[in-house]
């Protein structure tokens, strides 16, 4: 039996978008000083995001790369986002490792430094991930 890949970029996509909805409520939550719902809600960011990057590890060990097939600007504007996306998206994991560490431990110092530079390191990631899958599968047509 052989696996169909073809749902993988979807999914990764709307696990992606569901992180960054989940980063975006949990900085609402812990602004207006609800630190339990924040707790929860950033779990929560953090197994949708790894989830995503287990599933985006499986489709890519598979499928390998996918072709872009935009040229001209669109294919310039695609691979800026793509390349900033990807070298960014390598500190997700111990950025949000650290945070959430610090936060369950209750180290809310470090946790509040570090968390400067996760949310937004995430937030971007987890955006641009939408993006590059619009571009590449919804507006340009790649196929697997």
């Amino acid at each position: 039996m052989t696996m169909d890949y073809n749902i993988f970029p979807v999914v990764n996509a709307s696990l992606n978008g569901a992180s960054a909805v989940l980063l975006f409520t949990g900085r609402t939550l812990i602004r207006k000083k609800m630190v339990a719902l924040h707790r929860a809600v950033m779990i929560a960011a953090m197994v949708t995001s790894s989830v995503f990057l287990t599933t985006y590890l499986i489709y890519h060990i598979h499928v390998r790369s996918v072709h872009f097939p935009g040229h001209g600007w669109a294919r310039a504007l695609y691979f800026t986002i793509l390349i900033s996306h990807t070298m960014l998206a390598a500190t997700v994991p111990p950025l949000a490792i650290l945070s959430l560490n610090h936060g369950l431990r209750e180290r809310f110092d470090r946790h509040r430094r570090i968390s400067r530079w996760t949310y937004p390191v995430w937030l971007y990631v987890s955006i641009t991930g939408v993006v590059v899958y619009v571009m590449l599968y919804q507006i340009y047509g790649a196929r697997v």
